[in-house]
């Protein structure tokens, strides 16, 4: 460390210790010299250093003085900021907590993921000198998009390589999805329970919420119908397959239903469709009965290569892309090119194909296990997963599975209690919660469950 900062570390623990109080003259570069045994040069330096910290303020003709340390709380949270915040504890958790048991996270274990496979093609890119550091197309790797036209080609949604944007996973697509057509104070449908990362974007964007019920048969349709009717929103985000946190699926029906409601009253629907890699290539889909008329497609990469991957995309009509490709390059320029190769080069050599086959067989076997252990342990309702990683337990009446969430913390266990995933926390779903399949075998959550389910 240097002479001069030594110096200025030595004043800044007296002025945080107390010692040298706000409106404190410092000595004068002479005579603070001779205390400190160094020359005047290094007490410059060192006042200098303790000025931009906002420590020390020079005094033309007076000298230095100490100044009150610099507050570091910002300014008041907007309400619209606290309630985004506020729904999305338990991302916060799932991100930052040190929890033994993960039963409520939302990830799949890194060993389900195609961590070995991404890091072999990673060094095949590595290795053929090519240079993707320079920003690609706006609208993402165009291999990449062409590979996913196919791909939705195979489930019954044809649309072109220009009709879809890369972006950074399924979240991105909503963030890019809200700034085109939300503003604030407009009405916006989302399912309860539902997806709750997205409740705080939309409450962030000032948004009103509203609350279309989905149970084990799926979408409440006539909930739906009198919701449009009263508010008349344009947007409804929605999960059909393998909905989270639920694990239910639409029926052909329900879908049918939908749509002639979404082409009556002019709503446009915005189809998550996180699990589609994993879904049986029979799996009905909104966009594939819409034609991407109505209907704007999100998929993703993030639920089956890697949470750390970032990559994902939309499909829509080619209006919409143009659009949404211009908010992209305003607030973030460009996505991850390596990134989007990366992915194209495991589709196209067959390795995502062959990572899927694994990937669904432990989906297969984890949710059978689960169940049954679950059922072992007291659990009587289950739900999903139907293709995705979710089971929606619904506990006795008498169980509040918040307070549950907070006894678990204490012994190490991560729940997902119900009410996060509700607009209402009182209602319905405050006795329910969201199990992962790959966790839920754990002797530890099994034997908490037991316990309190007596």
């Amino acid at each position: 460390m240097s002479k001069s900062r030594q110096v200025a570390e030595s004043i800044q623990s007296a002025i945080e210790e107390g010692r040298l109080a706000p409106g404190t003259k410092l000595a004068s570069i002479r005579e603070a010299a001779l205390q400190h045994g160094v020359s005047k040069n290094t007490i410059v330096d060192a006042y200098d250093q303790l000025v931009a910290l906002g420590r020390l303020k020079a005094r033309h003709g007076a000298g230095f003085f100490v100044v009150k340390p610099p507050s570091l709380e910002t300014a008041e949270k907007t309400v619209d900021l606290r309630e985004a915040i506020d729904s999305v504890s338990l991302l916060r958790e799932q991100l930052e907590g040190k929890f033994k048991v993960r039963a409520g996270d939302g990830r799949a274990p890194a060993s389900w993921m195609g961590g070995e496979a991404l890091s072999r093609q990673i060094k095949r890119l590595n290795a053929t000198g090519e240079d993707d550091i320079e920003y690609g197309a706006p609208q993402g790797y165009p291999p990449l998009r062409e590979t996913i036209a196919m791909v939705l080609a195979g489930r019954s949604i044809h649309t072109s390589h220009d009709q879809i944007l890369l972006t950074f996973g399924a979240n991105h697509a909503f963030d890019l999805l809200i700034r085109h057509f939300v503003a604030p104070g407009d009405r916006v449908l989302v399912e309860t329970p539902g997806y709750y990362p997205l409740f705080g974007k939309l409450r962030l964007a000032q948004a009103k919420l509203v609350g279309v019920s989905r149970h084990r048969e799926g979408l409440d349709i006539d909930d739906l119908e009198r919701k449009i009717k009263h508010y008349r929103p344009r947007l409804f985000f929605l999960q059909p397959n393998a909905h989270n946190p639920t694990g239910t699926t639409l029926s052909l029906y329900q879908m049918h239903r939908l749509l002639s409601l979404a082409e009556r009253y002019g709503l446009v629907l915005i189809e998550d469709d996180a699990f589609g890699d994993l879904l049986p290539r029979g799996n009905a889909h909104l966009a594939a009965l819409d034609g991407l008329n109505r209907v704007i497609y999100v998929g993703t990469f993030s639920k089956t290569l890697s949470t750390g991957l970032r990559s994902g995309y939309l499909a829509g009509s080619n209006a919409l892309v143009s659009a949404l490709t211009d908010i992209k390059m305003l607030t973030v320029v460009n996505t991850s090119t390596f990134n989007e190769r990366l992915i194209h080069d495991m589709i196209s050599r067959g390795r995502y194909r062959r990572h899927l086959v694994q990937l669904r067989e432990r989906i297969t076997k984890a949710s059978a296990s689960a169940t049954i252990a679950l059922k072992e342990a007291g659990v009587k309702h289950i739900e999903g997963p139907n293709g995705g990683y979710y089971l929606w337990a619904q506990l006795p009446n008498t169980v509040n599975t918040l307070k549950l969430a907070r006894k678990a913390s204490d012994e190490g266990i991560f729940i997902a209690p119900g009410s996060i995933f509700s607009l209402r926390p009182d209602g319905p779903d405050a006795s329910a919660m969201r199990i992962h399949i790959a966790y839920a075998n754990d002797y530890r959550f099994l034997s908490f469950l037991a316990r309190h389910l007596k």
